[in-house]
């Protein structure tokens, strides 16, 4: 039985949670150590920019990346749901899903002054895209095996 558009989105956004579970983990457990990159508190920022909250100390802050952190991961999977309801899944799904939102991801920090991706070295635009990759690929195999697969188009 295919689902509606909303459900469909609904289970989206569910695997994009899920989704940014698995990126956090991978980029803790093991990009991070390789690369000895610290914490990013680029989420924050663009919670900021966009929104009239200003953290007051290092805990909120830290608690508003999280939450900018997740919600960004949320709409991540919507896009991976409206791409589901279109009937792609698997690596079609993902690869299209990836290329959507990572462009729009790029152009709209880039638009709001927040990234200059064209003064960034090798090693983090392999970092931009592998953490990002991670989080669309663990999305997608979320949403086909778990929260979205009885919605098979």
């Amino acid at each position: 039985m295919k689902h509606t558009l909303g459900a469909t989105v609904g289970r989206g956004i569910m695997a994009g949670v899920g989704g940014t579970v698995v990126m956090t983990a991978f980029q803790k457990l093991i990009e991070m150590p390789i690369t000895g990159r610290e914490d990013s508190y680029d989420p924050a920022v663009l919670a900021e920019k966009l929104l009239p909250v200003h953290p007051r100390d290092d805990g909120a802050r830290m608690r508003l990346n999280y939450a900018a952190h997740f919600t960004l991961g949320a709409m991540w999977g919507a896009a991976y749901g409206l791409v589901a309801y279109a009937g792609l899944r698997g690596p079609r799904a993902v690869a299209v899903t990836f290329g959507a939102v990572y462009t729009s991801d790029l152009v709209l920090t880039t638009a709001l002054g927040l990234a200059k991706p064209w003064t960034w070295s090798r090693q983090d635009i392999a970092i931009d895209v592998v953490d990002k990759f991670v989080h669309v690929a663990a999305t997608g195999v979320l949403f086909d095996q778990a929260v979205g697969r009885d919605n098979a188009s």
